[in-house]
């Protein structure tokens, strides 16, 4: 009969050779592994590196002309530039609906107030601390300008007011526009502008004053 001892001694020989067989397992596979490694580093040049091959010395080559950018083609030049065969376009190219005018409020408040305030009299936070005061929105020659001259004023900037064109993406540079016509609107419009509804309902509020 065996010993308790020489069970013991066999078990723990038993498990000694089990562990040596998992390390040398894994061993090979991360040597193996390491062997192969095209997927991983493969025979190519990166962005910016030298490459003798072309006289310029840059592999990253430049696009040939006339490329554009998936999704910039920018064929409706009346959209994207405010303008059509040369001349700015009249109204703004977008449906103007209670959405467009929300989102232009919300443009507008963002980047146009702090120069033009929130009613475009052009007494803004900025103004008052400093900053050139821009024209009032209300100003005759803006009222009759078209709307492509707005998008534009917006889109490359005039004067000391910079170009929005990188924050402002060109939809909601028409929603400004036409928040701006619905500002120079509110500050001029007459009873005659209203609808036979909308009079009966602002008189019978007056008086009930």
């Amino acid at each position: 009969m065996r010993s308790p001892s020489v069970k013991t001694d066999r078990r723990r020989s038993r498990l000694a050779r089990v562990a040596r067989a998992i390390a040398i397992a894994a061993v090979l596979a991360g040597v193996l592994g390491g062997c192969r490694q095209d997927m991983h580093d493969q025979a190519k040049y990166e962005a910016f590196e030298r490459n003798e091959f072309f006289d310029d010395q840059r592999a990253s080559r430049p696009p040939l002309p006339g490329t554009v950018a998936r999704g910039h083609l920018a064929e409706d030049a009346a959209f994207y530039l405010g303008e059509a065969d040369g001349a700015l376009v009249a109204t703004a190219p977008v449906s103007l609906d209670q959405a467009l005018l929300a989102r232009g409020r919300e443009r507008y408040d963002i980047y146009c107030s702090p120069c033009h305030d929130r009613v475009g009299t052009g007494n803004g936070m900025i103004v008052e601390r400093g900053y050139k005061q821009p024209p009032s929105l209300h100003e005759q020659r803006l009222r009759d300008a078209p709307d492509g001259y707005m998008f534009q004023a917006i889109t490359n900037g005039f004067g000391v007011m910079p170009s929005y064109a990188p924050q402002i993406a060109v939809r909601d540079r028409w929603a400004i526009v036409a928040y701006i016509r619905a500002l120079q609107l509110s500050q001029a419009a007459t009873a005659t502008d209203l609808s036979a509804a909308d009079l009966a309902a602002l008189r019978a509020h007056e008086t009930s004053k």
